[in-house]
């Protein structure tokens, strides 16, 4: 190297110390690799993948469609303590894209967020009672330790927050960016969330003669408007999570070793599907292998274990032959079937109880119908077995309610999260069987979870007044909090 060179490489060197050297420390700890701002479109992504995944196999065995006989398990027996403030992270990402919303002036992901947030309180104060909810949101500016709201008050926020979401959707609002679920459809979102919010009120049917919420005119307001309020046409509307052959947006239970060995029928379901002769259990089940020479469309080729009995019953059973594991495709098939949130035979079946309690006119019966035959198909039923099915079991004159929750409690299969546990708990139809000798909780169906240990240990003062003013100081399973008592 010349000297001229070596001069010009020198100065080139020292202000290159100087450059860095006014530079401060956390500038070197921002990778220039790594984005520090998200994007709306990017987060709402994320978003509905880890909403509308709602193939829940715990709640499977709490609702007695499926056992499980590799060990004892607490959802299947009743003896679960404690839940997970889990989904309050879900709530942060909600948070921040309705953040990157409002920094980037995309005022069309608002009732999106406005939905979410819905989607989410609701699930937490159904498997607690009261919550965090005013405060749960606001992170060090609104303290660590926030207050748990009345049951009441945050599901008259919920309805609020759906209602305003609904409007916010008008024909000039445009597609958001980074739908997965609708590709952007507006419209589609606006049913989707009216549908959640008769689901809602329905969820309140106890508290009908509430005035403070008058649950009956804001259901006959949705249902009576429809251009206000337009709700689900048909399955193709449906809040569904679908699936594809690329590692992170499998089926769930695909390659699941435990769904191929462990998980079987329920009796009391398998027997509830056989009286019926109801050609979805063929699309739910495989045959007990005692009975693997029979066709696949005979309804004695199918049997159960009873999810209230001791595991080494069932294990005995299942040994002898005598018990049909779920269905292959759930655990071969990496696309298999969409998973539903929220969905259109849901709906209908919403709307006949609605009829049935009074809250609007109309035809039970249609709806009906038009639940069962929305659930067949979307499971792969042929439209000349529904119709043979729908004219086997007509909707009867006599205990309506029983036989529009037996069928939302059929279609809710491997979808719809919890959902269907809380409806049970809201109705009692269908009855859970407790008969075994199995079942832990002095035989009874849990009516909630307990509040997480974080809670008691980071938030004491707050979470054991909540527990106080719900339960008389007992955070316990059968405690029965504000949503189930009747007024």
């Amino acid at each position: 190297m010349s000297a001229t060179m070596r001069k010009i490489f020198n100065i080139a060197a020292a202000l290159l110390i100087v450059a860095t050297g006014c530079k401060k420390f956390e500038d070197f700890q921002t990778d220039p690799n790594k984005p520090t701002v998200s994007t709306p479109d990017l987060l709402l992504s994320t978003v509905i993948q880890d909403a509308f995944q709602s193939t829940t196999l715990g709640a499977t065995l709490a609702t007695r469609q499926m056992v499980f006989v590799n060990s004892v398990s607490n959802e299947q027996y009743y003896g679960w303590t404690r839940a997970g403030f889990d989904t309050y992270n879900d709530l942060r990402q909600v948070v921040k894209m309705e953040e990157e919303a409002n920094r980037m002036d995309k005022p069309e992901y608002i009732p999106l967020v406005k939905f979410f947030k819905a989607y989410y309180f609701l699930k937490l104060t159904n498997t607690f009672g009261d919550i965090p909810y005013s405060d749960a949101l606001k992170g060090e500016n609104g303290g660590l330790s926030p207050v748990y709201d009345k049951q009441q008050n945050i599901f008259v926020s919920i309805l609020d927050d759906l209602k305003a979401a609904n409007a916010l959707i008008t024909n000039t609002t445009p597609e958001v960016q980074g739908d997965i679920l609708y590709g952007g459809t507006m419209e589609q979102w606006k049913r989707l969330i009216n549908t959640l919010s008769l689901r809602t009120l329905m969820s309140l049917s106890l508290k009908e003669n509430n005035a403070s919420l008058n649950v009956k005119a804001r259901f006959a307001e949705i249902v009576n408007n429809p251009e206000t309020y337009p709700l689900m046409t048909g399955n193709a509307d449906n809040g569904e999570l679908v699936f594809h052959d690329v590692l992170g947006t499998r089926y769930p239970t695909y390659n699941d070793n435990d769904l191929q060995t462990a998980y079987y029928l329920d009796a009391t379901f398998v027997d509830l599907l056989k009286g019926l002769k109801d050609p979805r259990l063929f699309r739910f089940a495989e045959k007990a292998p005692k009975s693997v020479s029979l066709p696949d469309n005979d309804f004695a080729a199918y049997g159960g274990a009873k999810g209230s009995d001791p595991l080494n019953d069932n294990s005995t059973k299942v040994l002898a032959g005598e018990v049909s594991k779920i269905k292959s495709r759930y655990f071969n098939n990496p696309v298999n079937e969409p998973s539903i949130a929220v969905g259109y035979a849901e709906l209908q079946f919403i709307l006949a109880e609605g009829v049935v309690r009074g809250w609007i006119n109309g035809s039970a019966a249609d709806y009906y119908k038009k639940g069962v035959q929305a659930s067949m198909l979307f499971y792969g039923i042929a439209q000349s077995s529904i119709d043979d099915y729908l004219t086997a079991n007509p909707y009867p004159a006599a205990d309506q309610l029983k036989a529009i929750m037996t069928q939302k409690y059929i279609a809710s299969f491997m979808n719809s999260d919890w959902n269907f546990f809380y409806e049970q708990r809201r109705t009692g139809l269908p009855a859970f069987d407790v008969s075994g000798g199995g079942v832990l909780n002095d035989k009874k169906v849990p009516k909630r979870w307990m509040y997480p240990v974080s809670e008691l240990q980071n938030n004491q003062a707050n979470v054991n007044a909540a527990i106080g003013s719900q339960f008389s100081g007992n955070d316990n399973i059968n405690g029965i909090m504000w949503l189930l008592k009747a007024e």
